[in-house]
């Protein structure tokens, strides 16, 4: 007997974990959802020398290392690092099939092999200021990194990463050592600078990190290394000194004194206001450096030089130079200079932010393309001769970015003729793969590794749904012309459906793989269940995106310029698709992060041009901006905006609208925060338009601070207003849309004492109507605020783990006021119910799912470091959950209370699609009640649908049509006989 039931208790825990199994059809994957992956702005490449090379191997500023295609531009490997400082990429050497990483400022030192991306070794460095890395060879081969740090010199195996030996830096404190040089033959040269006053030359041993050679140079005039120095030839260090207009040189193995060679018998006109730049190449580290080498002389002039043999000479001028780089192949090495086809002109703000205070600010010596058409070109370093037939010409948008780093992968073709390719960035984050003579192999949009706000706008109607609006016409056209218009728009819907049928029979005659459903902004229409829609991104670089929702199509972009870095956005929507023939209409506010100072864009959404609606001069910083309901005569909404003197500013600002503020001023209220000061205050308008204070509430800095303020979303339906509970009573909500909470966070780091407030406020009163305290618990908060329940997470200090806590506000059972809201009218408080639940994971973002009605189930959409996104129902979150279940709680469906939130996987929405670093979750009603379209950002972006309650309004995809049409028939075929048979049996009932 047992050893029968042995096989089966083997299956038992199979058997256990059948129930659990969940999964995606394979005909669903990508159907519904899609994902776009990205690496981010690019700060090293390497491109492989070769004419049939596959891969570029790249570090980022968003600390990734990644390979793409050559051909495709596709990912072939990726890895991300921390998001923080600790993942900084700070340098990146290649040689052969491995590629060398130093991150977290100096700590770590990695080996990657570039064909899969595996990780050959890691080893921890000593701490340190990191100031430069360089490979190590000797003749015979490469075989050591060296790590130059503030303090110390080391130097590793290339194989497995072990340490050879470390040296301390003599004079470190005084001494900045910046420049690391090696070229084959057993000695290392660190250079280090003291400035305006010597410059130290030390001489390291390869084999035992003895110094050898310990030389100080005077070089007064020189205030850094970088840039102005480099080390060309046999280790002639070449500086360059603006305010005499000369070079200066000295042999680091045998010269003790800088010998000065001026340039003015070279005719080279130094720019006024420009620090001068020298770049050398140095093709092999097993070889000495090229005697050849770019001096700019001004943002847009180079001049090639070469220092050889003790002699300076110039060998070509490039005037209208935008970028330069070297590229060596086999023995040849070549200078790549991309200039402008017409000649280059000071920066011109493109009238984004006329008459701007900020904008004549930011106006600087950047030069732009006037036609944003460029020519690559290459040069033979030996003579600065041009190459024939190495022409690329390529053309940027207009307005648009212009190019920022240039990257040259240059190989031998068949005839021993060079041949290139060539790999442009430019300032908005954009990465060109260029071939001979101008193809664009591919490109990439890395901003979007970077989306700070996102809208979704409902995509414009068709031109037969647009005649059917306005089917019967207006009555002032008359009887006769009401007809005549509903008769040609029956026409036109006619010939739009001859049209749709005819594709469809075409296409059915067609292979599956030649149909092309391609999407473009011309024939952009809004489906049946407004489940396509046009997503608006905006991006840290300044750059904004249309995209095709259901799709992930790029259909329009537009770079704004002279947005500075940390800039922050708000994106808002004036005027939907639903006010044909009016155009939509977005309004983004971008804010200085230096100046405080703001300008609008206003643009449409659908198409991307920039609106003629000329939007207001903002001459003082935007404390607070709002979108009012009422709309002007062309239906877009009224955005107040508030500076810091407190002064309004509406747009648009037409009579219409300044005659229905005044009418409307009484109930407009908003309220400002003051981080800093711990500041909560809240104002009025009046109907001249000015402020008035009318509540404040201080919170004390040196105990708290606020980290976030959240209030409802506008567009937000509630369907149910109360709860009906086991004895058939009504539990009402309480649901003021005022209400705003406000989270707080202890200034004390200390385990023992750190804690998480939570304020409800009503944002017109400024009465606070629940507050709570969570002890020995710390941030990061995230926060979700819908209906009438808030949830927050954070982290336990004395448990050690991530917890939520969710908070409910009813009014009873009874309704103070059941057909009007008013917070100055509501003299009870409500009931606030409080429970925590705990998670077994941290979270990177939050939000709760949003539809057209409010009908369908609330969803909790958490987005987890691991890249998936859970989506938790609010049931499981609700603090009416009994401990004890009784007979009242099993009536009302409520789930006994477990403390622990489980992460099932069958819960993910988006199966293996992982997002790295998420940073946000949005979500937006569609045309169907059960469907919310969800977008999660972050270093990537992931579109789906989700279904909280289940597609109750839709039909199955493996619904039976031909069978439920067979029984119709078969119905309607059989009535149409029994009804003939019943006729015949009258008949000859009436003949008997």
């Amino acid at each position: 007997m047992a050893a029968a039931l042995q096989p089966v208790l083997l299956l038992l825990p199979f058997l256990l974990l059948l129930p659990l199994a969940a999964a995606v059809y394979e005909d669903q994957v990508g159907k519904f959802d899609w994902r776009q992956q990205y690496v981010g702005k690019l700060k090293f490449a390497s491109l492989e020398a070769s004419q049939g090379s596959k891969k570029l191997v790249v570090a980022t500023e968003e600390n990734v290392v990644a390979a793409l295609n050559s051909r495709s531009g596709e990912i072939l490997w990726r890895h991300v690092d921390k998001g923080t400082a600790e993942g900084a990429i700070d340098a990146m050497l290649i040689h052969g099939q491995d590629a060398i990483t130093v991150s977290n400022a100096g700590r770590i030192l990695r080996s990657w092999e570039t064909n899969i991306g595996g990780l050959n070794w890691e080893t921890s460095l000593d701490t340190g200021s990191f100031q430069g890395a360089a490979l190590v060879g000797l003749p015979e081969a490469v075989k050591y990194v060296a790590v130059l740090k503030k303090a110390a010199l080391s130097l590793h195996y290339l194989s497995n990463g072990h340490q050879k030996w470390v040296e301390h830096l003599p004079e470190s404190e005084s001494t900045q050592y910046e420049l690391l040089y090696s070229r084959g033959t057993g000695v290392i040269h660190v250079v280090g600078i003291v400035p305006q006053s010597h410059l130290s030359v030390l001489t390291f041993s390869v084999e035992d990190g003895e110094i050898t050679r310990q030389v100080r140079v005077a070089a007064p005039w020189l205030g850094a290394l970088q840039g102005p120095c480099a080390v060309v030839g046999e280790a002639v260090l070449v500086c360059v000194d603006t305010a005499t207009r000369s070079l200066h040189v000295c042999a680091l193995d045998t010269e003790q004194d800088m010998r000065s060679i001026p340039l003015q018998s070279l005719e080279l006109e130094f720019a006024d206001d420009f620090q001068a730049r020298i770049l050398a190449t140095q093709p092999s580290v097993t070889g000495a450096s090229r005697t050849q080498f770019f001096l700019q002389l001004s943002p847009s002039h180079f001049s090639l030089l070469q220092y050889k043999q003790g002699l300076l000479s110039h060998l070509r001028d490039f005037q209208q130079a935008a970028l330069v780089s070297f590229a060596t192949t086999g023995e040849k090495t070549v200078a790549a200079v991309l200039t402008c086809r017409n000649e280059l002109k000071p920066g011109i703000s493109d009238g984004l932010q006329a008459g701007s205070t900020l904008e004549d600010a930011r106006r600087q010596d950047s030069l732009t393309c006037s036609n944003q058409t460029y020519n690559i070109n290459l040069y033979l370093v030996e003579t600065g001769q041009r190459l024939l037939d190495t022409t690329i010409t390529f053309t940027l948008e207009q307005g648009g970015a212009k190019p920022q780093q240039l990257y040259i992968q240059v190989f031998l073709k068949k005839d021993d003729s060079v041949g290139y390719r060539a790999l442009v960035q430019t300032e908005d984050h954009m990465l060109m793969f260029l071939q001979q003579p101008g193809k664009v192999v591919w490109s990439r949009e890395e901003s979007l590794a970077e989306v700070v706000s996102l809208e979704m706008v409902d995509l414009p109607l068709t031109g037969a749904q647009a005649e059917l609006e306005g089917e019967f016409g207006k009555k002032a056209d008359g009887l006769l012309g009401m007809f005549l218009k509903r008769l040609s728009s029956q026409l036109i819907l006619l010939q739009a459906w001859t049209a749709h049928l005819w594709k469809m029979f075409y296409d059915a005659r067609k292979p599956r793989s030649q149909i092309k459903n391609e999407i473009n902004i011309d024939n952009l229409a809004r489906d049946e269940f407004n489940l396509q829609k046009m997503m608006v991104m905006v991006t840290a670089s300044g750059k904004l995106f249309g995209i095709e929702s259901s799709s992930g199509t790029i259909l329009w972009k537009q770079y704004l310029r002279n947005v500075r870095p940390g800039s922050s956005f708000k994106l808002m929507v004036q005027r939907t698709t639903a006010h044909f023939p009016h155009p939509p209409q977005c309004t983004l506010l971008v804010k200085d992060k230096e100046t405080k100072m703001s300008f609008l864009y206003v643009f449409n959404p659908i198409f991307g041009k920039r609106s003629q609606v000329a939007p207001p001069v903002l001459k003082r910083p935007i404390l607070q901006t709002l979108l009012l309901p009422i709309m002007d005569q062309d239906y877009a909404k009224v955005l107040l905006l508030i500076d810091d003197e407190y002064k309004v500013t509406p747009f648009p600002a037409t009579k219409n609208v300044l005659r229905q503020l005044e009418e409307i001023a009484h109930s407009i209220y908003f309220y400002l925060v003051d981080a800093e000061q711990g500041k909560l205050s809240g104002f009025r308008l009046k109907k001249d338009l000015s402020t008035e204070e009318s509540w404040e509430v201080a919170i004390p800095t040196e105990v708290q601070r606020i980290v976030a303020v959240k209030g409802k979303r506008s567009n937000e339906h509630v369907h149910s207003q109360g709860r009906v509970m086991g004895d058939r009573s009504v539990l009402y909500k309480s649901l003021n849309p005022n209400l705003l909470a406000v989270v707080t966070e202890s200034t004390d780091t200390h385990h023992e004492r750190t804690f998480i407030g939570i304020y409800l406020m009503d944002g017109v009163t400024g009465r606070i109507i629940h507050s709570s305290v969570q002890k020995k618990a710390k941030g990061p908060v995230h926060m979700v605020h819908s209906e009438n329940w808030v949830v927050y997470q954070y982290w336990n200090t004395k448990a050690r783990r991530n917890e939520f806590t969710v908070l409910e506000l009813y009014e009873g059972t009874e309704q103070y006021n059941a057909t009007a809201f008013s917070s100055l009218d509501r003299p009870i408080l409500p009931q606030v119910l409080q429970q925590s639940y705990i998670f077994p994971s941290a979270i990177s973002a939050m939000e709760a799912t949003i539809t057209e009605r409010g009908i369908t189930s609330r969803h909790l959409l958490v987005g987890l470091p691991s890249g998936a996104i859970l989506s938790l129902p609010k049931a499981l979150l609700d603090p009416r959950r009994p401990e004890i279940p009784t007979e009242q709680s099993r009536e009302e469906n409520l789930i006994p209370y477990s403390p622990d939130v489980q992460i099932h996987a069958e819960r993910f929405i988006n199966y293996n699609q992982t997002i790295s670093r998420m940073r946000g979750i949005y979500t937006a009603p569609s045309g169907l009640e059960s469907t919310c379209l969800v977008v999660a950002y972050g270093l990537d972006i992931f579109q789906t649908r989700v279904y909280p309650s289940k597609q109750f309004d839709v039909l199955k995809d493996d619904y039976d049509y031909v069978l439920i049409s067979s029984v119709l028939f078969g119905l309607v075929f059989a009535t149409m006989i029994t009804k003939r048979l019943a006729q015949v049996k009258l008949l000859n009932r009436a003949w008997r």
